[in-house]
């Protein structure tokens, strides 16, 4: 909460100086909404960097079917070719219903979303760092292989996955799931190490890092989906018992089922927990490093000595928040796994351990 409210007041300093330092040196402002927005948004095409006036870009695979006129295959590039429309479909200005999207307009001038299917920055860079996580995990893999079970210890990169792997199957899966750990050890395993790499991928400034994955709620969501389905559809019966059932006092139970509904209302609280926490955790960070960053070319135009010391503090805490989301990204992708083990864990039939006589 004190990282949001500081990000916010970070923000409305770097908009109004912002403002300010361009009214002052007759210049137009920095735009730090359209930079830091930019960066964190999802877009058509990726971009890498400006040289002069010549922007460096990839551009991306655009698949949109629409009802009127059927499917639709290019390249991103086609919009900027043909002055920002092609086909019938441009991408929707800001201040619209679907900025940012690709739309079309109907018959009676209104715009339309067509069923979209592009590759956009986050897709694109989630097969990046999937292609990455697979190299590592295959790689590691590869080491045991050729080593006997009696070798000495790995060291280094492989000694290092050796120990995550090890601390999060015994200290997190199997201490939150609990006895029925192994079905469930893959899949966990799986989520701490894609959403680790895409945390790590984002703080890189350049490509192929940079990228915001983690930090845009469509990739959290699917993640949380996953978690839902895993905590529910391997749940015991005396889970769902405890839910349509539980074991309080009649009166809570019926004639008006209040505390089914409190227990149902559970099942979907938790993944959206999930969800939020990593959502807002990873977007957060983001927009403070840019916000620091464009502080910087904000007192360019405000004299030497406001120049000289607001450079100076950003750049000590862009390098100290840096720092810090190094941590987060660990900590981030942690507590996703350690949260979904537990919910799982709850879920599972657990045996009363045995009285001695």
């Amino acid at each position: 909460m004190q990282k949001r409210i500081y990000l916010i007041i970070l923000t409305v300093f770097a908009l109004s100086a912002s403002a300010h330092a361009g009214e002052k040196g007759g210049k137009e402002p920095v735009d730090v909404k359209g930079i830091v927005f930019g960066h964190i948004g999802d877009a058509y095409e990726w971009h890498i960097m400006d040289v002069g006036e010549t922007s460096i870009h990839i551009p991306l695979p655009v698949i949109v079917y629409s009802r009127t006129t059927g499917w639709h295959t290019f390249m991103s590039s086609a919009f900027e070719k043909n002055e920002g429309v092609y086909e019938g479909l441009y991408i929707a200005p800001e201040g619209s219903r679907h900025e940012g999207k690709i739309v079309e307009c109907n018959a009676a001038g209104e715009e339309t979303r067509p069923l979209d299917l592009s590759v956009t920055k986050v897709t694109f860079s989630i097969w990046i760092n999937s292609a990455i996580l697979i190299a590592i995990i295959l790689s590691v893999a590869r080491w045991y292989k050729k080593r006997p079970q009696e070798a000495d210890s790995p060291g280094g990169f492989v000694g290092l996955m050796e120990m995550l792997i090890m601390n999060i199957n015994d200290d997190v899966i199997k201490g939150g799931v609990g006895p029925n750990y192994r079905k469930f050890a893959p899949y966990l395993l799986s989520v701490f190490f894609f959403i680790l790499i895409n945390n790590f991928m984002g703080l890189i400034p350049f490509f192929p890092g940079g990228a915001n994955v983690t930090g845009n709620i469509a990739v959290t969501l699917v993640l949380s989906v996953c978690s839902f389905i895993a905590i529910n559809l391997f749940a015991s019966r005396e889970y769902w018992k405890e839910i349509f059932w539980p074991d309080v006092p009649v009166w809570l139970k019926l004639p008006v089922p209040m505390m089914p509904f409190i227990e149902f209302f559970g099942v979907f609280i938790k993944p959206f927990a999930l969800m939020v926490r990593l959502f807002a955790n990873m977007l957060s960070g983001h927009m403070a490093i840019l916000v620091l960053t464009c502080l910087i070319f904000i007192a360019s135009d405000m004299g030497p000595v406001l120049f000289g010391s607001l450079t100076i503090t950003s750049v000590a805490f862009g390098i100290f928040t840096n720092a810090l989301e190094v941590l987060v990204a660990f900590v981030q992708a942690y507590v996703f796994t350690m949260l979904s083990a537990v919910f799982i864990g709850l879920a599972q039939p657990h045996r009363k351990p045995e009285v001695k006589k």
